[in-house]
């Protein structure tokens, strides 16, 4: 296995999971919650593919061979790790848009 092709995956997956994440709170933000929910389930995707890649190193690993830890490997794992983090608020933050549009519009039509 080519461990630094592997690491460049993870940071490209994480990456554009996290941009997919941003990109579904803004959609939820603007009261558009079928795009966001699109969003969600492509970066859903994306970090899927990442975690598997870096589930990949873990049993390389543990099957007894040496990983060493360059900062290139550490930069991927930040990458996953920060998109991990962005998928769990992006969640928050849509249902939470969510609730504010609902109110909203119930508020619009009793006045």
């Amino acid at each position: 296995m080519d461990i630094e092709q592997t690491v460049f995956t993870i940071i490209t997956h994480s990456g554009e999971a996290r941009n997919l994440f941003m990109k579904a709170i803004k959609c939820a933000k603007e009261d558009n919650s079928e795009l966001a929910r699109k969003y969600l389930e492509e970066a859903e995707d994306k970090l899927t593919k990442a975690h598997k890649k870096q589930s990949e190193l873990i049993r390389l690993e543990a099957s007894g061979q040496n990983i060493n830890p360059t900062i290139l490997l550490v930069h991927g794992q930040d990458h996953l790790m920060s998109a991990m983090l962005m998928k769990d608020l992006a969640e928050e933050f849509i249902e939470l848009y969510s609730r504010l549009n609902n109110k909203s519009e119930k508020e619009k039509n009793s006045v």
